[in-house]
């Protein structure tokens, strides 16, 4: 679990091949590895990986075709910046909102627009995750968490600051750009627990 506050930048260091599946080495950037162990999870831009090896300045995670095929994952290349989040202790401020790790779908960068000093975002989601976006609720956009302040049809808008822009991978963004996108889960078991029963003798 995570909180959608980015700890440090990051860098694609290597892709590799393996078994079918691929393994991507991150360079870590300041984020301190030092209370990392294997198997401990990290957040590469908003996806949950596994660490499988570490060294000093980074770590290895292998990602499945099935992670490859529904993130942004599949279009890093050696040397694309990338947002990292450890995962959240019982003990840290919950400063974000809870995110699990789980990208939902890709959406895209519609537009970029200042708004005094902050910059206003739009973004256009998959019809199948737009109905989760509401205004004032929570997301998760490349692992960030933001607050949704309007939505319009599949679109809808946030506002960056500029500590946001800066210490983010959003500054290497702009319209067109895919994004990663995890809904607020909340609104997931919302629905789920308001369908009607879905047993087999119901």
């Amino acid at each position: 679990m995570f909180t959608g506050i980015i700890q440090a930048l990051g860098h694609v260091r290597a892709i590799e091949p393996v078994g079918g599946d691929t393994r991507l080495t991150i360079d870590a950037g300041t984020l301190d590895l030092a209370d990392v162990a294997l198997g401990d999870s990290i957040a590469v831009s908003g996806v949950c990986l596994t660490v499988v090896a570490l060294d000093s300045g980074g770590f290895a995670a292998d990602v499945s075709r099935e992670t490859l095929s529904c993130t942004t994952l599949e279009r890093w290349q050696v040397g694309s910046r990338v947002n990292l989040e450890k995962a959240l202790r019982l003990a840290d401020r919950l400063g974000g909102h809870l995110v699990s790790g789980h990208v939902d779908g890709v959406g895209s960068v519609v537009a970029v627009s200042d708004d005094a000093r902050s910059q206003r975002w739009d973004f256009e989601a998959p019809r199948a995750l737009a109905r989760y976006i509401a205004a004032k609720g929570s997301i998760a956009i490349n692992g960030v968490s933001l607050t949704v302040n309007a939505v319009d049809g599949l679109r809808f808008g946030v506002n960056l600051i500029p500590h946001t822009v800066a210490m983010t991978t959003f500054g290497d963004l702009g319209p067109g750009a895919p994004v990663n996108l995890e809904v607020d889960m909340m609104a997931r078991y919302i629905e789920r627990l308001t369908q009607p029963d879905l047993s087999p003798n119901a």
